[in-house]
């Protein structure tokens, strides 16, 4: 069995507040491009003395092969999901296919983590409620409830309040990463002290005109301190924005990934080939909100 782990684009983030305990409060539109990881889930190799034993592969594979793997989210999720099942389990081999750049604001971590969890409950049959799936997604990382149901939603909290997002139009998305990583600690250090208000309420956005004008109000809080500390996200930036048919360009999460918008995916496929000419930063382009 196999599941896509989509990546996870923040269309906008706001940052609205900070609790006790340092966790900062967020307001986000999220959707999952046509692009991701592959978690395979495969019976246990002979010998193999583990419950979940993992291998990674892929183009972005190299930077995890020296982690230690029993911290990676994978195991981890599949780990605490067995702890929720009633019964005996089989070992399994978990493959990861590394497609996605590490550590770049795209989810990546956390949508592989949520991928493991929905192909794991089919291949060991578990019964498990959406209450208790959500609270220990929320347990292996803010970002990962978000991931477990990969379309478009409203993220707000910490992560764990979601809604479904009235019906958006297809649109076209090109995604760029530079390779290299920032620090999301230090970005949120570098931010404005000063917190954005909440979304108003989501109406339905049917054509992509107004869809544009509706993510031109809203910003990327994390943006201005990201570019502060990195200057080459703004020169990412800077070319997505000047490629044909682009109507908006951005930054993802906590960066470094940036993302610009077109009307259709064979737009957005086009320019990602144009750019790819220019430059030798990962660059994807193709469906922007999977149905």
């Amino acid at each position: 069995m196999e599941e896509k782990a989509y990546a996870k684009i923040n269309l906008n983030l706001h940052v609205t507040g900070k609790r006790e305990d340092g966790y900062h409060l967020l307001d986000s539109l999220v959707v999952f491009p046509d692009v991701g990881d592959r978690v395979i889930v495969m019976p246990a190799k002979a010998g193999q003395t583990d419950l979940v034993n993992l291998q990674i592969v892929g183009p972005f594979s190299a930077s995890l092969q020296n982690e230690d793997l029993k911290s990676n989210l994978i195991v981890k999720a599949a780990y605490q999901l067995s702890a929720l099942a009633k019964k005996e389990l089989s070992p399994v081999n978990l493959i990861l296919e590394k497609n996605l750049p590490v550590a770049s604001g795209i989810g990546g971590g956390s949508s592989d983590a949520a991928a493991t969890l929905r192909v794991l409950i089919n291949y060991w049959n578990i019964e498990i409620s959406s209450q208790e799936l959500a609270q220990l997604a929320l347990k292996l990382g803010a970002d990962v409830p978000v991931c477990l149901t990969p379309v478009a939603q409203r993220m707000e909290g910490i992560g764990e309040t979601l809604s479904l997002l009235p019906e958006l139009p297809r649109f076209g998305m090109v995604l760029v990463n530079h390779g290299e990583a920032v620090s999301t600690a230090e970005i949120f250090r570098k931010r404005d002290a000063q917190f954005s208000k909440h979304l108003e309420t989501i109406n339905s956005v049917n054509n992509f005109e107004l869809l544009i004008q509706e993510l031109l109000k809203l910003t990327n809080d994390l943006q201005l301190p990201a570019c502060a500390l990195n200057p080459k996200i703004t020169t990412v930036l800077q070319s997505i924005e000047q490629l044909p048919f682009c109507r908006l360009s951005r930054m993802s999460g906590s960066g470094a990934t940036c993302f610009g918008l077109f009307e259709t995916a064979q737009q957005a496929n086009e320019a990602a080939i144009l750019l790819a000419q220019q430059h030798s930063w990962w660059i994807w382009g193709g469906e922007g909100n999977i149905k």
